[in-house]
């Protein structure tokens, strides 16, 4: 059915369903439903069709909700903001709900708005067909071009592109490292390159600029990656264990799987349920870094979690992903990033305070470790953890510093000037 088509009660039934399919509670879905009734009803008045519904329109529903308030109960809202809030937050989900997004994109107001929009798609564009990068690198590069076409303001139209120069740039790349450390400086110049050497095969500029463009020195294993003792990993693992709420119960199988595998972030929140093979106890992972799949044997202590979380307090989706969000909407996390937070607040409730980043590549870094300190080959380290190359695995020797310290060699006498 088109937006145009459906009845208001058709809609309503149509949010109600998705509101219990995504768990939403009983006294949410009570408190929704009426709103939204009342706003469809608004813009049935109005003549105001679904497809149709602009912010301004929001607005001025919210104001009529806000006189009919006064001449029912003879004075405002004691707290106004709350009261807006509590109107416009089911009006909001129920029109991205229905129009799959909003608020809409502004329309570009003037030709310059119009260009910059242009070059943003032509570039996503290419970087998607052309280059085949994954949506989350798009997604990164794009919000470093927004930044650009923001410092360049007035500059960026077609015109402003054209001129660009090696001094304009240089002077980005100062503002930019003024609030970035090396190795993120890095990562900026890696993500300007590609735009400039799109900008001059687009015809753009006249120009490659790209080769014009240093990053900040960097050298190999220069830094100490973070990882957490052995005795923390187990520390946090026990203290997770002892949660039997329902989010406590995920978050120890995700634990699990950080720890006894050393998986990335992402690769754990797009774990899906066919990746487990419960009859010949193998775990398929496909390695996010690297595209590598490895099919590992599923250990009974992580099935055993795994399991039980799937059996008790896994939320009835349709979805395939193993892990979901707890509170409503029940849905996958959204990518590895997702967990970071998890990971912090299980480190803070056991207890367990480390120098360093405390996210989950900590417990990556740890299990390299201990299987570093297990006397396992690098080669077989490699394909745990999904690596490409023993260069990859070989940064991870500056972690075992006990080991390192045992072999060191004494140092010659007489050696100091």
């Amino acid at each position: 059915m088109s937006l145009q088509r459906m009845s208001h009660n058709e809609w309503l039934s149509k949010f109600n369903l998705h509101l219990t399919n995504a768990g939403y509670a009983c006294g949410t879905r009570k408190n929704y439903l009426p709103r939204v009734g009342e706003f469809l009803a608004f813009l049935q008045r109005q003549h105001i069709g679904l497809s149709s519904v602009r912010p301004i329109d929001v607005d001025r529903y919210l104001q009529h909700a806000l006189r009919r308030f006064r001449s029912r109960y003879g004075r405002c809202p004691a707290d106004v903001r709350w009261w807006r809030s509590a109107y416009a937050t089911p009006v909001d989900f129920f029109l991205r709900f229905a129009r799959g997004q909003w608020p809409p994109n502004p329309r570009p107001a003037t030709a310059a708005e119009r260009f910059r929009r242009q070059l943003c798609e032509d570039y996503v564009r290419w970087m998607l067909d052309v280059r085949g990068l994954s949506p989350q690198t798009v997604s990164d590069r794009c919000q470093e071009v927004r930044r650009f076409m923001a410092w360049l303001g007035e500059r960026a139209d077609r015109a402003g592109i054209a001129a660009l120069s090696v001094s304009d740039i240089d002077r980005y790349l100062k503002h930019r490292a003024t609030s970035q450390c090396r190795s993120s400086m890095r990562t900026v110049v890696n993500w300007m390159r590609p735009l400039l050497r799109w900008l001059h095969t687009a015809g753009l500029i006249d120009r490659d600029l790209s080769i014009t463009v240093v990053a900040p020195s960097g050298y190999a294993l220069e830094g100490i990656p973070s990882a957490l003792r052995q005795e923390d990993v187990e520390k946090v693992l026990v203290a997770a264990r002892q949660d039997h709420t329902a989010q406590g119960i995920r978050d120890y199988a995700i634990l699990m799987l950080l720890a006894r595998y050393g998986m990335r972030a992402g690769e754990i929140a797009a774990l899906r349920l066919d990746d487990i093979d419960w009859r010949k106890e193998v775990i398929r992972v496909v390695h996010a870094k690297t595209g590598v799949t490895s099919h590992l044997p599923l250990l009974p202590d992580v099935g055993d979690a795994i399991l039980r979380y799937l059996q008790e307090t896994r939320p009835a989706v349709s979805c395939r992903e193993i892990f979901i969000r707890q509170p409503a909407p029940h849905q996958p996390f959204k990518n590895g990033a997702s967990l970071y937070t998890l990971v912090r607040e299980r480190l803070d409730a056991a207890g367990v305070m480390t120098p360093g980043k405390r996210g989950p590549h900590a417990f990556r870094h740890a299990r390299a470790v201990s299987m570093l300190r297990a006397r396992v080959p690098l080669k077989e380290i490699g394909d745990v953890l999904g690596h490409r190359s023993t260069d990859s695995t070989m940064s991870y020797l500056k972690l075992a510093t006990e080991d390192l310290r045992a072999i060191a060699l004494d140092v010659p006498s007489g050696v100091w000037a």
